[in-house]
């Protein structure tokens, strides 16, 4: 079965994975819970190579997850934030997170300061989501 093919499946589980449903989907997603929403910023905290972000973007986009607000001309540059639907997967973040941590304990410390403090947050903070009303 092809990933797109998840679209028409019976199965929940398996319509949503087909939108959120490879790592670097998510942890997009879990960035923009973070605060995080231009593409410098999410190249920097995943390390993902530009033509699989700009992809990954544009299909969260698509599936109105995010959505793109310019906060530059020339060149347009955008602010990625989180929808009504984007933000209904906080949830499911926490979910995965506290999985997790329940299940895949850290073996290591984390490798720089920004990683420790990503995960601090994601382990003690109550995150404030940002969504695309928050910016009107």
């Amino acid at each position: 079965m092809k990933w797109d093919d998840l679209s028409d499946d019976w199965c929940p589980v398996a319509r949503t994975l087909g939108v959120i449903g490879d790592r670097w989907t998510i942890l997009i997603v879990r960035d923009c819970v973070l605060g995080i929403s231009r593409f410098e910023g999410f190249q920097k905290s995943l390390g993902i190579t530009r033509h699989v972000l700009a992809d990954r973007l544009k299909r969260l986009v698509d599936a109105d997850v995010l959505t793109k607000q310019p906060y530059q001309t020339g060149p347009v540059r955008y602010d990625y934030l989180l929808t009504d639907r984007g933000k209904d997967l906080s949830d499911v973040l926490s979910a995965l997170r506290d999985w997790g941590r329940e299940h895949v304990p850290l073996r290591r410390p984390c490798a720089t300061a920004t990683d420790h403090e990503l995960a601090c947050r994601t382990e003690t903070e109550k995150v404030v989501i940002r969504t695309a009303q928050d910016q009107d």
